[in-house]
This record gives structure tokens, sequence and C-alpha cells, in this order.
């Protein structure tokens, strides 16, 4: 293209892919206008011109206003500072789009009436405060009337929903029904009976007591030990694996020691019967209830809000390094 020769109307036009109206349109509004005209009037450009209505179509296409291209143009504003104009716009854009597409997913699945939809619109509006002050309420409901476990408490506030400042369809959709949920007086009352259950029949004071809670965190690191292990398809019957059982095995001999009972003995028998239960374990995972109660359900959307995939127990895997270990090392 020759930096000098002045160009129709109907040539810039085809160089640019804007139609001739467009480039009128431009020129007419002051944001392009033609560097020379005809002794008839016929508007002729430059390639400065031509080049400029190329930005002008591009910055059109990203939906920018014809006042923020005449201050890029006129060197009052740069791109750097209109592109991050516009990303801020399309982030709060895709945000209200992923709200709407969960809300009307929600209504699809669950046939909401007309007072739902408005209250599920609310809902996935939320401000963090909101959320939190919403689950809030929730907990101080659910222990009300009772005195939990201190311990045990905390680690149900633990599983605290945070939503992502740009959460999914999923994360939303999650979140909606978790906020649906906690708002329900008689789910509240389901979880304050569970929980209630839990803590204070059967084996629940021992279980939910500080030192038998102590002891049942010792083992964290182990069952880490084992989910990496099994992920990485470590062979349960190879060194590592016979390390992690030994490591599991000196834990669950002392869990139910005091000062005038040392605990189990750590016998291959005593091996393989834990192995049997690993194996009832696993089958007690693959087989929760359906649906889950209120308390697991609650927990679940919380995972799913928080993004977090939980990772299974191998059940499978530490039972047969416990039934390998039973064996002696040759």
């Amino acid at each position: 293209m020759d930096m000098n020769e002045l160009y129709p109307i109907g040539d810039v036009a085809r160089r640019t892919g804007l139609s001739v109206s467009a480039v009128r349109y431009y020129a007419d509004a002051g944001v392009v206008t033609p560097a020379a005209s005809t002794p008839a009037g016929h508007r002729l450009y430059d390639v400065s011109a031509i080049a400029r209505l190329e930005l002008v179509r591009t910055l059109r296409e990203l939906d920018a206003g014809l006042d923020e291209i005449r201050r890029v143009l006129a060197g009052e504003a740069t791109l750097r500072e209109l592109a991050a104009t516009h990303l801020a716009l399309l982030t709060q854009q895709e945000a209200r789009l992923r709200s709407r597409r969960a809300v009307l997913s929600t209504i699809l699945r669950q046939d909401s009436t007309a007072e739902q939809v408005t209250l599920m619109h609310k809902l996935a509006g939320m401000s963090d405060e909101e959320r939190d002050r919403l689950i809030e309420e929730f907990w101080v409901e659910v222990s009300t009337g009772w005195q939990p476990p201190e311990r045990m408490m905390q680690w149900w506030r633990s599983a605290h929903p945070k939503l992502p400042d740009h959460p999914t369809t999923a994360q939303l959709e999650a979140w909606i029904e978790l906020a649906e949920l906690v708002r329900d007086p008689e789910i509240r009352q389901a979880v304050r009976r569970e929980l209630y259950k839990v803590c204070t029949t059967g084996a629940g004071p021992l279980m939910t007591s500080g030192p038998m809670l102590d002891r049942l965190e010792a083992a964290t690191p182990i069952g880490q030990a084992a989910m990496d292990a099994a992920r990485e398809q470590v062979p349960p019957d190879s060194p590592q694996g016979r390390e992690i059982a030994d490591r599991w095995m000196g834990w669950l001999t002392t869990v139910f020691a005091t000062p005038d009972n040392p605990g189990i003995p750590d016998t291959p028998e005593f091996r393989l019967q834990t192995a049997e239960h690993m194996m009832k374990g696993a089958e007690w995972d693959r087989t929760l209830p359906d649906p889950p109660g209120p308390f697991d359900r609650y927990m679940a959307l919380v995972t799913t809000v928080n993004g977090v995939e939980p990772e299974r127990f191998p059940f499978e895997w530490l039972a047969e390094a416990l039934r390998a270990s039973a064996t002696p090392a040759s």
C-alpha cells in the first residue's frame, strides 16, 4: 500500500472490512475523518486513516464506545487503559451470566415456583458478609439448647463455604442449594438432632472427648501417607507399604490405651482382622445413604462451593498393606 496514495471510500471499506455507510458514519461522527476530498466531494483516505479505521472496527467489536475510541485516537487514553476498563466490565458480565445460568439450571431441576425463583436470584447475589451471616445463624441455632464439644464445634465450623470471586456455575448452584438448606428451620433442627445424637449417645461421648480427638488427629499424617501412596500406585506389599502399615498399627494399638491398659497387642492376627475392618469401611464408603442426611449434604455442598474435590480414604490399599505386613518380611 502506497503511503502517499489516497483511496476512495469503496477501497477503504474493502480494506477495513467495514461497510461504506460505516466509514461515512465514523467520518460524520468525527472519529476518523478523510484526508481529502475530490472536486466532486468524494472522500479520500490515506494509509493512516485506514489504519485507524481498522483499529476502530476492532475496538467496536470489543464493545468500546465512540467516546472511548475518540479518546484513544486522540492520545487521551491508552489502549491498555481501555482494555483494563473493558476487562473489568466483561468480568462483571460473566459473573452475572454465571449467576443467571445457575438460577435457571436450578429452576429446571427443581421445577421452582415464582417465589422460589425470586429467592434463588437473591441468594445467588449475596455479598460475602451476607453469606457469612447466614452460615453463622445456622450454626448458632444448631448449637442452641445443648453444649457441643468445643473441638467438634470448631471442626464443623471450619467447613465454611467460601464462594470464590469468579465461581463456576456448579459452585453457584451448590451455593443456592446450600443457602436454601441452612435457611430451612426444619433442616436446622434435623442437623441439631443428628449432631446431638452423635455426640451424646453410644460411643459418642468417648469419641468426641478431647483426648480421643487428639489421638484421632494423630492418625492424620499416617492417613495422608496412605492416600499419597495409593494415588501414586505404590504396591501395598512394598517396603513403603509395610512402613505405612506399621505406622498405622502403631497408632491403632494405642488408641484406647489407658494407664492401666497399654493397648492391643500388635499381632499378625490383629493386622488381618484390621484389614477386614478396612474392607468393610470401603464398602460403607461406597454405600453412603441416598439421599444423604442433612449434615452430610451440608458438608458435600460446602466442598463443591469451595471447589475442593475430596480425596477418598484408600481403605482397600491399606487393607492390602496390612495383609502383606502380617507376614514377616523376608
